[in-house]
């Protein structure tokens, strides 16, 4: 099903990356990625005072609640590493979650307690992370990936996506969009020509294996989960990261205060 994220009457975002019937999985994504890059994300510098407000989010510990506590206090800087933060919608590629996951040294795990009481920890976990990394600060590639249509002169918030955008939002490659109105008639059709969605039913991919009519369901069977054929928007997806990398200015250090 297309991720949608509600906020208030509005469905902000969306991934556009399945056409077809054909995932885009993560093990074709990664063939796309040069060895050199590690991570497609929008970089942006931090002030100290964002990460210095604790909270604890109560949903954590109780079930059914949706509120955070914030902290009167506020606990002090730390001089061991810098706080960068940006999009919360990237590409990381295996050898970085690798690195978070595993975290042949203590980097990662440090950081992941850090943020646990920050708000919004998806906007500068993996971008603090990388950036004060040895190994990967210099492998960043700085893009928003979002397709976002913006009013003249520009708002605080991009313009709602409509069907008169569906053609350019398609051809742009870009693997995300922004905003749509909640059950607005652009996300059925989002639906229907990308994802090849039925009504009710899950996005269908390369390992639905049953017979295709009105009254039968193709995924009640399955084969081989792990086939990858990327359809057409994979396909356009690609051609969006390689003309990426090539735009960088491979001189140009993302990861700077």
């Amino acid at each position: 099903m297309p991720c949608r994220m509600f906020q208030g009457n509005l469905t902000s975002l969306i991934t556009l990356v399945t056409l077809d019937g054909k995932s885009m999985d993560r093990l074709n994504l990664e063939r796309i990625l040069a060895a050199n890059v590690s991570v497609l994300i929008k970089l942006l510098a931090c002030r100290s005072e964002k990460v210095q407000s604790m909270i604890v989010d109560a949903g954590i510990y109780l079930s059914g609640r949706t509120n955070f506590f914030r902290a009167t206090q506020k606990r002090p800087s730390p001089d061991a590493f810098k706080f960068f933060t940006g999009s919360p919608w990237v590409i990381l590629n295996r050898r970085f979650i690798e690195y978070c996951v595993l975290g042949w040294e203590n980097l990662p795990r440090l950081l992941l307690m850090y943020f646990n009481n920050v708000m919004l920890p998806q906007e500068g976990y993996f971008h603090s992370v990388i950036c004060n990394s040895l190994d990967f600060r210099n492998s960043t590639v700085n893009n928003d990936l979002r397709y976002k249509v913006w009013d003249d002169p520009p708002q605080t918030e991009p313009l709602f996506l409509s069907m008169a955008h569906f053609n350019k939002m398609v051809d742009s490659g870009q693997p995300f969009a922004r905003r749509f109105q909640a059950n607005g008639p652009l996300l059925d059709k989002i639906d229907e020509k990308l994802l090849k969605r039925p009504g009710h039913g899950p996005v269908p991919g390369a390992w639905c294996a049953g017979r295709k009519s009105w009254f039968i369901d193709p995924c009640s069977q399955w084969s081989d989960v792990n086939v990858v054929k990327p359809g057409p928007q994979a396909l356009k997806l690609q051609q969006y990261i390689n003309w990426t990398l090539e735009e960088a200015d491979s001189g140009a250090k993302s990861c700077r205060l």
